[in-house]
């Protein structure tokens, strides 16, 4: 899938502090986030990949970090499962981590240096896919990050449930390519956004409105 056209603000550890493209912050923008994992437990797995792009209310792209490999031990990669070496062997991650000197503290500074003037602080949901799971990970490892969010989530997830459930026709044709890295997942999700109200929300609504009003008991 290849990725929008969009302004790029790269920060890395190394150059978290330098000069960015001059941005007004605007409350409207949406956060969106991935983050890959070693595990689902944060208790004992860790991040070790993370992306944000931030877009507008209309789901244009404003900007996009860096997607940062986050350096983390041999032993906490060997006790990887089996399904987690094979994707992460696979996209090139593992050897990313391995020769990368960010840790999951540089990687938060430099996501907090990239936000700070395009989205001010508590205002926008984190966005994403299943992106609860990101959040009980970033509370834990990059706490400043995950306070920069407001409490609320925009799970594009919760809409593909829907839409199985709903309208399966039309879940069946938005197909995720799965790449399991940051970035990628982070467009993908944004396009199933887009492909959901393009379809699955209009028609919800031009549907729904009819069957809404028949369940209405009649006037007094």
């Amino acid at each position: 899938m290849s990725q929008p056209p969009s302004q790029t603000y790269s920060q890395t550890a190394a150059n978290a502090g330098a000069s960015a493209p001059r941005a007004v912050p605007d409350e409207t923008r949406l956060i969106w986030v991935d983050m890959e994992m070693t595990g689902l437990n944060p208790a004992v797995d860790r991040i070790i990949e993370i992306a944000i792009v931030v877009t507008d209310n209309a789901l244009q792209v404003v900007a996009q970090s860096e997607a940062i490999a986050i350096a983390q031990p041999d032993s906490v990669l060997d006790a990887m499962d089996q399904w987690n070496k094979s994707t992460h062997g696979r996209s090139g991650l593992i050897d990313r981590v391995k020769a990368s000197r960010s840790s999951e503290a540089d990687a938060e500074q430099a996501m907090l240096a990239f936000l700070a003037p395009l989205v001010p602080t508590g205002k926008s949901p984190m966005c994403g896919n299943s992106v609860c799971q990101d959040r009980r990970f970033m509370a834990r490892y990059m706490p400043q990050l995950e306070a920069w969010f407001h409490y609320r989530n925009l799970d594009v997830s919760t809409l593909k449930e829907l839409c199985k459930r709903w309208r399966p026709d039309l879940a069946k044709g938005f197909t995720k390519r799965g790449a399991h890295t940051a970035l990628a997942d982070i467009v993908e999700s944004i396009d199933e956004l887009r492909y959901y109200r393009e379809r699955f929300l209009v028609l919800s609504i031009e549907t729904a409105a009819p069957a809404a009003a028949d369940a209405l008991p009649p006037p007094v």
